[in-house]
């Protein structure tokens, strides 16, 4: 090794040292703080009062295993699954005294649909009026015996 290399190593070796030293010595505990946490933040006097509580700056785990009851795998399992709701709701829609009457659902139905022409229901076709003969089944008898008696 040359001696530049060995003299390069001892300056920043005492540097280090030298600042560590000025640590140690340098004010109080208070400014110490203030370092760690910046004056720009807001709550410092919080942040102060947390670190310097028993524990320093880490806060108690609330999720420790003293907290935890013990439940078998079984009860954990049932406690996760969906419970069904289908028989309630069965009987809620089937009890009458929840229906509504066929007008009421009419008008539901139509206030709900979309003004577009697309979306609108078909109307109903107007079933044509029975036609009505002008003749009577003893004309169509009578007519009938003088066509074929012709032939």
């Amino acid at each position: 090794m040359s001696a530049s290399l060995i003299r390069r190593g001892l300056e920043l070796f005492s540097e280090k040292d030298a600042v560590k030293h000025a640590q140690k010595k340098s004010g109080s505990r208070r400014s110490a703080l203030m370092k760690r946490i910046g004056t720009d933040k807001q709550g410092v006097q919080k942040r102060i009062r947390q670190i310097q509580r028993p524990g320093g700056s880490s806060r108690r785990n609330t999720n420790s295993v003293k907290d935890k009851h013990i439940r078998s795998a079984l009860d954990e399992y049932r406690k996760k699954q969906k419970k069904s709701k289908l028989g309630l709701n069965l009987k809620y829609f089937l009890s009458t005294a929840n229906k509504t009457q066929s007008s009421h659902a009419t008008k539901i139905v139509e206030q709900k649909s979309s003004r577009r022409a697309c979306h609108q229901p078909d109307r109903p076709a107007k079933q044509p009026a029975a036609e009505e003969s002008v003749f009577t089944e003893d004309e169509f008898q009578k007519f009938q015996k003088e066509y074929f008696s012709n032939l």
